[in-house]
């Protein structure tokens, strides 16, 4: 089992144009890339070890994964080919329910499985509505629960009403209607991460979107290829805006990074707790990209209880600010957390508290009164990459030791690598 141990820093004034390339795009671009009848070229695809099982998956299903460089050429298959062994998503929710919608409709046999985090996370909020269209899923625990076994099948049209706000849910309802007998219609509470409706109308699908619903016609001939460059994440840069908000005289630059208004949430709310933050942007084509600029702010304590959706990822991160920050900060709503690669409201309050900090789970969120970190504490990632990297960033304050950290070569390769450029890391079995 691995351990990080992240040392005290001082103020540090860093540019960063390494940042991990977007995950949740590069996901779809891999799935996405089948929907076309001509070869999709991909650049900087994140090199990540659940980015790369999706690709093995796809060349499982027949395509043909070419790779130059940071450059990606996939060619499709004719026809989808049913695989002979199982489809490995690693630790990927996003992969795993995204292709329950891209399969159900395919003809064949397919079984997808993960890790022994992933086969234990909910995948009837995808199952149950595929299979009210004509979906033959099944798995453990009633279809909830991986081994997912799906029998391809035609599917009808749907009106769905997702009690919701999830962009997995959402990914996988549009990609089954696109191979739909007729028109279908989706919505949600609120609008959730918006990646598939934008690259998927980049290559000609008829979706039409407004606000929190959308209409998704059924495909009558392949896509367009993708030709596309992964943006960085946002989602990852946002542990270093975290670092430069709470290590006085401090400032990140951020650079190539999407500016997708639904995933730069957790920014805006970080600049409102008082972190100082330029968007600056640069160009537009499937997604908005540029540069952010973070620098310390003496941070005031936050309600957080809306747009959720676009920001479950970086709340672990966003609690180590709230940790910091005076007065009390509250999280609701996210109910969510607790379905994630771990319970994040138990994993990030427990570790809250072994840093002295008050910290108290409600059923959907916590509270934090923000406090001094406890220096030289030893805490646990639960698993959890987010939770392992946000506590790291805790440790430029306070200097911390995380256990099992092997997790965070699944989403960030060279978050170490990056993180070192601000303290001394030491990371090993």
């Amino acid at each position: 089992m691995s351990r990080m141990r992240v040392e005290k820093t001082k103020a540090f004034d860093v540019e960063i144009d390494t940042i991990a390339s977007d995950k949740s795009i590069s996901h779809r671009c891999a799935i996405f890339s089948l929907l076309s009848d001509k070869p999709s070229v991909i650049e900087n695809y994140l090199q990540a070890e659940d980015t790369l099982n999706t690709l093995h998956i796809i060349s499982l299903l027949g395509a043909e994964v070419e790779k130059e460089g940071e450059r990606i050429t996939i060619t499709p298959p004719k026809a989808i080919k049913e695989p002979a062994q199982i489809l490995d998503c690693g630790n990927s929710g996003t992969a795993m329910r995204l292709l329950m919608g891209f399969l159900s409709a395919k003809e064949g046999f397919f079984v997808l499985h993960g890790d022994r985090y992933l086969a234990n996370r909910p995948m009837r909020r995808v199952a149950d509505p595929l299979r009210k269209i004509g979906a033959k899923i099944d798995g453990r625990v009633k279809g909830n629960l991986s081994p997912i076994a799906i029998r391809g099948s035609k599917l009808e049209g749907f009106e769905y009403q997702s009690p919701i706000a999830s962009a997995q849910v959402k990914s996988a309802m549009i990609l089954a209607a696109l191979h739909a007998k007729e028109m279908s219609h989706f919505s949600e509470p609120f609008l959730s991460r918006d990646h598939s409706e934008r690259m998927l109308v980049g290559m000609g699908a008829e979706i039409i979107s407004k606000e929190d619903a959308i209409t998704i016609m059924p495909l009558l001939a392949p896509l367009q290829p993708l030709q596309i460059r992964v943006p960085c994440d946002p989602s990852s840069g946002f542990f270093f805006a975290v670092a430069a908000a709470i290590v006085p005289e401090s400032r990140v630059v951020l650079q190539d990074v999407s500016l997708n208004p639904t995933r730069i949430e957790a920014y805006k709310v970080l600049q409102k707790m008082g972190a100082h933050i330029d968007f600056i942007s640069k160009e537009e084509k499937y997604e908005p990209i540029g540069d952010i600029v973070v620098q310390y702010g003496s941070l005031k304590g936050i309600e957080v209880s809306e747009n959720i959706a676009w920001l479950i990822d970086e709340l672990p991160a966003l609690s180590i600010a709230m940790a910091v920050a005076k007065g009390r900060s509250v999280v609701k709503n996210a109910s969510e957390l607790r379905v994630k690669e771990s319970d994040r409201i138990s994993s990030v309050v427990e570790n809250l508290q072994k840093c002295g900090i008050e910290a108290v789970e409600s059923e959907d969120g916590y509270e934090i009164v923000g406090g001094r970190l406890k220096e030289g504490v030893t805490v646990e990632s639960f698993g959890d990459h987010r939770v392992a990297m946000s506590f790291a960033i805790a440790g430029l304050l306070s200097g911390i030791e995380i256990d099992d950290t092997a997790c965070i070569d699944t989403s960030f390769p060279n978050f170490i690598e990056l993180l070192s450029r601000m303290t001394k890391v030491e990371h090993g079995d």
